[in-house]
């Protein structure tokens, strides 16, 4: 499943749980290229990530936790 990231609205992200998140949810993203997609994010631009069908659940709801607005592609 494809999704977009499109903002976070928590008064003070927490770039390491995000950064930590993406890498986790992410079929393909190593902890440097999470890093750059978490700062890419909270610089306000969108970020198409690709997550496993089996665990988009748990996924999407770690997003919500991390208030990061996303919408489903695929």
């Amino acid at each position: 499943m494809k999704i977009n990231l499109l903002s976070c609205n928590a008064p003070r992200p927490d770039k390491r749980a995000i950064a930590k998140c993406i890498a986790e949810i992410s079929i393909n993203s190593s902890n440097s290229l999470s890093n750059e997609l978490t700062d890419i994010l909270l610089d306000g631009d969108a970020i198409d990530i690709e997550i496993d069908d089996k665990n988009s659940s748990s996924a999407l709801r770690d997003l919500r936790k991390l208030s990061i607005d996303y919408e489903i592609k695929e």
